[in-house]
């Protein structure tokens, strides 16, 4: 408990003198004394303040003036948790654009493929062969005329929707 509270007095020290101007003296017994206020009678050195830090240096990426890091930093993202939320906020948008690009080209695709099979089935109703397909009991059922057309009509109609 002693030695923090030392070290607070020390530091408190420190910050104040950092603040004012500081003087250093010898005492009556020999020791060497700090103070902001020196006392009466003593002859007295004034220090001095200690030089300001250095600023921090620039990171690479804000001399980057294409660096979309760097334009965040510009506009007032001045914190590392600003900048990193800015980093996920771009990362989660540039997700969406992907998957709905990957929708739409699912889409597009299975769009040809259905433009594809109407197309085929509409060249095998025209062919003017018979039709035939198969009833609730398994057996082979051929077409009629009337029947065929009714078909090529549906097969028109979806072949029109599905190759817009």
């Amino acid at each position: 408990m002693r030695l923090s509270t030392s070290l607070f007095a020390a530091l408190a020290l420190v910050c104040g003198l950092a603040q004012a101007q500081a003087y250093r003296w010898v005492d009556k017994d020999g020791k060497v004394r700090y103070s902001d206020v020196p006392p009466a009678g003593v002859k007295s050195t004034p220090i001095k303040a200690p030089a300001a830090p250095p600023s921090p240096p620039s990171s690479a990426a804000s001399k980057d003036p294409a660096s979309k890091d760097a334009k965040e930093a510009k506009k007032g993202s001045s914190t590392a948790a600003e900048q990193e939320q800015a980093y996920r906020d771009r990362q989660a948008k540039a997700k969406e654009a992907r998957d709905k690009d990957d929708k739409e080209s699912a889409a597009t695709e299975q769009r040809k493929q259905n433009c594809a099979s109407a197309q085929e089935s509409l060249r095998t109703l025209e062919t003017g062969r018979r039709i035939g397909t198969t009833n609730a009991q398994g057996e082979r059922v051929f077409l009629d005329e009337s029947q065929v057309r009714d078909r090529i009509e549906q097969a028109r109609k979806i072949v029109a929707d599905s190759c817009k």
